[in-house]
């Protein structure tokens, strides 16, 4: 049986594991490993490996001062999708939202990840905006639980 194991982000290293995961899935969106240091500030970010290989990575935006809504984002990459490694990841993330006092939970996916919107849906979100950042060209979705 293979062993997925989800560490938080910590030090240089997993910085950059965490950023060539996400700039593999978001490529529309890539971040600098400066920019990556500066979310890992404000947000819990983990990276998921599977049998010691890196397969994915995720964000936990934690609630803010009054309002009970945490972001979690969860990404694999291409060729371990469709394995339940989403799934697990998601459920750490979302776990991780739950102790942190998140009421309502949120994501985000890019309009060109098929698969990563069939997640969100498949989990029981349900679209609440799109919009295309300054200078992109992709949209964004946003999703709250139902």
């Amino acid at each position: 049986m293979s062993d997925l194991r989800i560490e938080r982000v910590d030090g240089d290293a997993s910085l950059r594991d965490w950023r060539s995961v996400h700039n593999a899935v978001v490529p529309t969106a890539a971040l600098s490993l400066a920019e990556v240091s500066e979310r890992a500030g404000r947000n819990l970010l983990s990276v998921a490996r599977l049998d010691g290989v890196l397969v994915g990575c995720s964000t936990v935006r934690p609630p803010g001062a009054g309002a009970p809504v945490a972001t979690v984002i969860a990404r694999i990459l291409p060729p371990y999708r469709r394995r339940g490694l989403g799934g697990m990841l998601y459920g750490h993330g979302l776990e991780l939202a739950r102790e942190l006092g998140a009421e309502v939970i949120e994501t985000c996916v890019l309009e060109s990840n098929p698969e990563g919107l069939r997640f969100a849906l498949r989990l029981g979100f349900v679209e609440t905006e799109r919009y295309v950042l300054p200078g992109d060209t992709v949209p964004f979705i946003d999703l709250r639980l139902a």
